[in-house]
């Protein structure tokens, strides 16, 4: 008996279920090609079952930062060589993959969190790989640009990762005037030492659309706050939070339709249906009062010398 007369819990089936499917994936043999392998962004926990089989059984392990992974392979008893492939060593080190893949071998590459190729390295070596006839495999799992869409409270239909913004200001603002031009949430990594002024840009260009700060996401001071990007940039100079930090900015609100918008969209209609029916489409696909509608039909039907 447990303390306190409490028995002890059954022993977990789902616990059973994992050891089974963990064993059966360690059995299987590991097919020869590259190995896009994602890893946790924080939580260990987080890791799949998949990936974990994949980096006990690849012939080759390279990493992003060899001493970043090998505290996740420390943290699953794994203790295997390891090689750095990064944006410095990525010239010298993709004959050495490339020839590795071609003698038959299994290559896994992991980044140091999340997803191989999400604002790392690894895109090089895929094309090449790809080029030369060799098989890419993905292994699915964490990724902090998903984990911040999901929980940023923001319209998540379609969104737009960019990745990180520039370091200077004036190049920052004029990407950002092109991508105030997307229908779409935009995900954008920072540094936490430049969130501030990237946030009061973002106000400036972006204006007052909703917006989160994600950081530290799934680790022990996981936050992410949420407001407009001025107020955001606000609390940003104020608090100066540390961490990993992902922004995520809201689509832009509905474009307000001019009279020429309007005029665009009735005049076709005009010639097979009423004047009211063809106000009350465009109306309602353009999200403008009837009447405005109608009055710009009425013009464009005086104009054509068109009888009522």
């Amino acid at each position: 008996m447990a303390r306190g007369g409490m028995s002890e819990p059954p022993q977990s089936a789902s616990a059973d279920r994992v050891r089974e499917t963990f064993a059966s994936l360690r059995a299987a043999s590991l097919q020869p090609g590259l190995h896009l392998i994602a890893t946790p962004i924080g939580n260990l926990g987080d890791v799949t079952l998949r990936a974990l089989a994949a980096l006990e059984r690849a012939d080759v392990l390279y990493c992003e930062d060899t001493r970043h992974s090998r505290k996740l392979l420390a943290h699953y008893g794994m203790e295997r060589p390891t090689r750095p492939y990064h944006e410095h060593n990525g010239d010298r080190e993709r004959p050495r993959i490339l020839a590795e893949l071609a003698a038959g071998k299994s290559v896994a590459l992991i980044s140091d969190a999340g997803m191989p190729l999400v604002s790392d390295p690894g895109f090089k070596l895929v094309r090449a790989a790809l080029d030369a006839g060799h098989t890419v495999m993905c292994l699915p799992g964490p990724s902090a640009v998903l984990t911040a869409v999901a929980s940023a409270g923001l319209a998540t239909d379609t969104f737009l990762f960019a990745g990180f913004l520039p370091v200077r200001q004036g190049q920052r603002v004029a990407r950002l005037e092109e991508l105030a031009k997307v229908p779409a949430t935009l995900v954008l990594f920072e540094s936490p030492t430049r969130l501030a002024d990237s946030l009061t840009d973002i106000a400036a260009v972006l204006g007052a659309r909703q917006a989160a700060v994600a950081r530290e996401l799934t680790k022990l001071h996981e936050e992410v706050r949420r407001g407009t990007p001025e107020e955001l940039a606000r609390w940003a100079a104020e608090a100066t939070p540390k961490g990993e930090v992902v922004i995520v900015v809201g689509p832009p609100g509905p474009r307000s339709a001019t009279d020429d918008d309007i005029a665009t969209d009735i005049a076709p209609l005009l010639a097979g249906m009423s004047l009211a029916e063809a106000a009350k489409t465009v109306a309602e696909r353009l999200g403008v009062p009837k009447a405005r509608a109608y009055d710009i039909g009425l013009s464009l039907k005086r104009a054509g010398g068109e009888a009522l």
